[in-house]
């Protein structure tokens, strides 16, 4: 499947059941845990479960413009040239990433004995029990699963600006408030 295929096939499946209730840090690094769930493509009355977190970081000292790196994904990075596409893929498509560092780290990968919804039941009953607010729970096709985790990030970003640019404003006032005032 080619990198368009893949994007598509995330686009149409890919559904965050419960997002992360916690907001992102506006001026420090956010690890976002997720649990990511798809049918099994061995066996379909059972459900991969995908366990990780990406580290959202705050932009590095020199970094260009709205160039993000992505670590993690295990996507064909065997040049710069490979990770270029991949950002100009997502740009054409209308999707633009801060110029942050966007590292996943999946913690496990196991196998739950029970179709797609029972997971999905299982996964969500136990984060509401734990009353774990940072979090999500996101379903996807698994052969495309990084997508389905870009897809999340981007929405926890885009529910976060709103009360990012209110910290930016602030701290932009604060530091450089009129003594005179």
């Amino acid at each position: 499947m080619d990198t368009y295929e893949a994007w598509e096939k995330a686009l149409k499946n890919t559904e965050i059941i419960r997002s992360r209730v916690k907001g992102l840090h506006t001026f420090r690094a956010t690890a976002m845990p997720y649990v990511f769930l798809s049918s099994s493509e061995v066996d379909k009355n059972d459900t991969v479960v995908r366990k990780g977190q990406v580290v959202v970081k705050r932009p590095a000292l020199i970094l260009p413009p709205h160039v993000p790196i992505f670590e993690g994904f295990d996507f064909d990075f065997s040049s710069t040239q490979e990770q270029e596409n991949i950002v100009n893929f997502l740009l054409i498509r209308g999707i633009q990433m801060p110029s942050m560092k966007y590292n996943n780290k999946t913690h496990s990968l196991d196998i739950f004995e029970g179709n797609l919804d029972k997971a999905i039941n299982h996964f969500n009953s136990h984060l509401q029990q734990e009353e774990n607010v940072h979090s999500g729970l996101l379903s996807g096709p698994q052969d495309c699963w990084q997508f389905s985790i870009l897809i999340y990030v981007c929405s926890q970003i885009a529910r976060n600006a709103e009360s990012d640019i209110r910290n930016l404003l602030a701290e932009y006032r604060k530091k450089y408030q009129d003594p005179s005032a």
